[in-house]
């Protein structure tokens, strides 16, 4: 179907034009609730996982703008300037998945992290250009929001399969390396997500095509990593204030993210069945757990996206992104004290909520700001004040985590959820308009 960015769209359309970001939050949801886990069947100190986790955020800083620099500068005739990319990075992503419950080393499992990473954020980062390419500004809060429907389909399906698979009886046994059967089958499952819901959307949704002017001014500009490196540089010297703003949101969000990846199933083991990582038995019963608690909190996110539409109406997005990051902030304050395994699920509503915003309000926070013909390589400067805290927390938190937290993952939870209501309080003072653009 052929879409002028000044037609409105259907919710068909958008949705079908988002469905390839079900794939894609798919293998993002098995990093994080199944990569630490197999980092700690193959016996990864857990002091260790904020730097076995490096390359997240080290990918994310270069891959992402990159890509979203040179996406601004393409146009492949058929597929047009950013369905090339995450085309691309799906079958990346398809192949690390499939291939990674496979490994029998640590070091093969961090190198298969930096190779899956480097898909995802190849994939990730075209879709938010994407949207803002080819919806209609007036639809834009949709788009993005339809985005946080998908993430938590997504992430919902990959933490209730690693529930299922592990109740299955004969995949109960163990790999030579000690990783359990059941782990298998969600990564197989999202090998052929990840690259089929990306060709939903590439058949489906076709990009507007350059007017010969725009052809020309395409073509004139020189392409190649190095000037999408001298793009990014000046982008950020030319940033609106928004963003900056935007950037110190993220940096304490996005910190307390990662530590709850990293921490969860080390917390729920200890508070619910009141034992570590060594002991595999229950861990392997704590992992299997999270992936549902973690599910619930995706069903929650699936949801209340669409009353954050609601809400992104009649508030300006701020406010409502603050409410939101509120509720997960105190969600994560209260899971160390919980010991019952069923009342996991209570706080995860609140979670839920931050994380539907977390994945779409910020983009309508600062889309307005952003110069139309840029879209790409400030979506990738955006994805950078996201990794550029996770980059952080894999450096410092580490030391933290021994020095003034006691090696407690319950402290980390606490520790995490201090900074996401940090980050509520920061995002009252962005300077944006009264309202954001009403949504159809």
């Amino acid at each position: 179907m052929k879409i002028s960015p000044q037609v409105a769209m259907t919710l068909r359309q958008i949705m079908l034009m988002n469905f390839g970001f079900f794939g894609i939050q798919y293998s993002f949801g098995l990093q994080q609730t199944a990569i630490n886990p197999i980092f700690s069947f193959l016996h990864a100190d857990p002091s260790q996982l904020p730097i076995l986790n490096m390359a997240g955020p080290i990918t994310g800083l270069l891959v992402q703008p990159m890509i979203g620099a040179m996406s601004d500068r393409t146009w492949v005739p058929g597929l047009g300037r950013r369905r090339p990319y995450f085309l691309i990075g799906a079958i990346g992503c398809s192949l690390c998945l499939f291939i990674y419950p496979h490994v029998t080393a640590l070091w093969v499992a961090v190198l298969l992290l930096w190779l899956l990473d480097v898909s995802n954020n190849t994939a990730m980062e075209p879709f938010r250009a994407f949207i803002a390419d080819t919806v209609p500004e007036h639809q834009q809060s949709t788009g993005f929001l339809m985005q946080s429907v998908f993430t938590g389909l997504g992430i919902t399906l990959a933490n209730v399969s690693l529930y299922i698979f592990q109740q299955i009886g004969w995949l109960q046994q163990t790999s030579e390396a000690g990783i359990p059967y059941w782990v298998f089958g969600s990564f197989y499952i999202g090998a052929v997500c990840s690259i089929g819901s990306v060709l939903v959307t590439v058949l489906s949704t076709s990009e507007r095509e350059p007017s010969p002017a725009e052809m020309a001014a395409i073509k004139a500009q020189p392409s190649g990593p190095a000037h999408a490196v001298k793009d990014i540089v000046v982008a950020v010297r030319e940033m609106p204030t928004a963003l900056w703003q935007l950037a110190l949101v993220y940096l304490f969000q996005w910190y307390a993210l990662f530590i709850y990846w990293q921490y969860i199933s080390h917390s729920i083991v200890q508070s619910v069945w009141n034992s570590t990582v060594e002991n595999t038995e229950a861990y392997s019963q704590a992992v299997a757990w999270t992936g549902l608690v973690n599910a619930c909190y995706n069903v929650v996110t699936f949801i209340s996206a669409f009353g954050l539409m609601w809400m992104a109406r009649k508030y300006a997005a701020k406010y409502v992104h603050a409410f939101a990051v509120t509720l997960a902030a105190l969600a994560l304050l209260t899971i160390p004290h919980i010991g019952n395994k069923y009342l996991m699920f209570a706080p995860m509503i609140g979670f839920g909520v931050g994380w539907a915003s977390m994945m779409g309000v910020p983009f309508m926070i600062v889309v307005g700001s952003i110069p139309k013909e840029r879209y790409g390589v400030y979506m990738g400067i955006v994805n950078m004040m996201i990794v550029i805290p996770m980059l952080i927390e894999t450096v410092s938190f580490g030391w933290v985590y021994r020095t003034f937290l006691g090696s407690n993952p319950a402290n980390a939870m606490t520790f995490a959820g201090v900074s996401l209501a940090i980050a509520a309080a920061v995002t009252l003072t962005i300077k944006t308009a009264a309202k954001p653009a009403t949504a159809e």
